[in-house]
């Protein structure tokens, strides 16, 4: 596996065998045994080569980089983003439910387990990756349990937009679906519930493994039955105002 990223990143960045061993002064024939596997770099090697493609070690020892059709490729940097596409070489998008949730946070970077998700199609999305969630719970109401959320991958916490919502996924916290406030000074992000019952809490950038941004949803509830449950919202949000100005002025 680490020959054939050799030679994916080597070719992603048009460069000849040659001018890669010159980059690395070895003989062009050793730069050849590494990528067909007939010999392995040293310890030494393989971090100048992490450095060199901007891709941690992990990602450059047990990922299939190569695997051009399951792979996005993120930026300057490499990063493992498993994607499946359709016959048109255009990108699906897979639908993440309530069930699948523990194995996704386990295997989002693994292409077969991306693969074996169901596929939905969503009109007049503009060009970037999508994915969908299915939002359990009931924290933010007025978006209801079951509902799914259709998100667009971002790369970076520097494309957070305030008060936005995200899903957000992390070892530490799972799937979340969260109005986000990115505090760059603490190197964090606050997230909200629009159902005022639940209290904000923060989560550090180390611990972010990815970050979607909300792009629209599907509801399968009648637009009475979800304005009922928007009105009895506001009216707990307004009891609650009332039950603490009552404790203030006691």
């Amino acid at each position: 596996m680490l020959g054939k990223n050799l030679q994916y990143l080597r070719k992603h960045k048009g460069l000849s065998q040659q001018e890669l061993a010159d980059e690395f002064s070895i003989p062009r024939s050793t730069l050849g045994d590494y990528e067909r596997g007939k010999t392995e770099p040293s310890i030494e090697s393989i971090i100048k080569f992490s450095r060199y493609f901007n891709c941690n070690i992990d990602n450059l020892l047990k990922h299939k980089l190569y695997n051009q059709e399951l792979l996005a490729y993120q930026g300057d940097s490499v990063k493992v983003l498993a994607i499946t596409v359709d016959n048109h070489n255009n990108g699906n998008i897979e639908l993440v439910d309530t069930k699948a949730e523990a194995g996704y946070i386990e295997s989002f970077q693994d292409p077969e387990y991306i693969r074996d998700l169901p596929k939905i199609q969503f009109p007049n999305l503009t060009d970037g990756t999508y994915r969908g969630f299915e939002i359990q719970g009931d924290s933010m109401l007025p978006m209801e349990s079951g509902s799914i959320v259709i998100t667009k991958y971002i790369e970076t916490t520097a494309e957070i937009k305030q008060d936005k919502t995200y899903v957000v996924v992390s070892r530490s916290e799972g799937l979340v679906y969260k109005r986000v406030r990115n505090d760059v000074a603490n190197n964090r992000l606050l997230l909200l519930s629009d159902n005022p019952i639940f209290l904000p809490y923060s989560i550090d950038y180390s611990d972010i493994d990815e970050l979607w941004q909300y792009q629209a949803h599907l509801s399968f509830n009648d637009e009475l039955s979800q304005y009922t449950s928007s009105l009895e919202s506001k009216i707990d949000e307004l009891h609650h105002k009332i039950d603490k100005l009552s404790n203030n002025i006691n």
